[in-house]
């Protein structure tokens, strides 16, 4: 299938391991250049850059914290060098702290929102000002904790709610520029990121269950959507979150 992604060039943060990593390489199966940002792990970043590269487009490793808009500044600044511009962003990159809302402080709740949410704005308005070949695409991932009430995610669902909000705010503001904003919320997936989870294995389970599809969400299954997101069969589609979870969400 031709998506007309060909030699499109995109960044996706948080991009070193889970639903990041999928998208990542589904873009560049696609053959999209693809940089990966990652925050710790340079290993994993340079494992998912070779095998970028070995589907025969480029990759760039950026290293940067995504909550802090000089580190944000210096990817994009780093992308306008290496490459010139940018047609697509994936902002994946998501933290937070999974504790009953008894044990929140307001630091946590403040960095879940800073990195889950605030983000997007640098990250937006940074790519507004690299040149591109085409119309923009900008994506981010969210969950559906950001309107489902899931225990002990009460910082991390508030930051997602938030996200979700700016997608809404932002792909108004920015259309008539020719930037399109919208966000994918994925359902229970069994990624790295949930074994943080003090209560994982119910978790799952109970989605398992109670999802129509028959099993859980995967981040191949996020991918997909993304990567159909960012191309221009999905051309008027502004400000909207697309839900990716087997049907779970559509159960009273």
């Amino acid at each position: 299938m031709d998506l007309k992604l060909r030699g499109k060039r995109a960044l996706v943060t948080g991009s070193s391991r889970g639903i990041g990593r999928a998208i990542a390489l589904s873009l560049a199966d696609f053959k999209v250049d693809v940089a990966i940002n990652y925050l710790r792990n340079r290993t994993r970043a340079e494992e998912t850059a070779h095998e970028i590269e070995a589907r025969g487009v480029r990759a760039l490793v950026l290293k940067g914290n995504v909550a802090k808009p000089d580190h944000v500044a210096r990817i994009f600044e780093a992308l306008k060098n290496e490459w010139g511009g940018l047609e697509i962003v994936v902002s994946n990159a998501a933290s937070g702290v999974l504790r009953p809302a008894r044990e929140l402080t307001l630091h946590h709740f403040d960095w879940a929102m800073h990195i889950n949410a605030a983000a997007l704005l640098p990250i937006t308005q940074q790519f507004l000002e690299l040149p591109s070949e085409s119309k923009k695409s900008l994506v981010a991932v969210s969950s559906l904790g950001a309107i489902r009430a899931i225990p002990n995610y009460t910082a991390v669902g508030a930051s997602k709610a938030a996200l979700e909000s700016m997608v809404r705010h932002l792909a108004a503001e920015f259309a008539p520029e020719g930037l399109r904003i919208n966000a994918v919320s994925a359902g229970t997936v069994d990624t790295e990121a949930l074994t943080h989870f003090p209560n994982r294995e119910e978790l799952l389970e109970g989605a398992r269950a109670r999802t129509p599809a028959g099993r859980l969400v995967d981040p191949q299954d996020v991918a997909n959507v993304v990567v159909f997101m960012c191309t221009d069969f999905a051309a008027m589609i502004h400000g909207q979150i697309v839900v990716v979870d087997g049907g779970y969400s559509i159960l009273a």
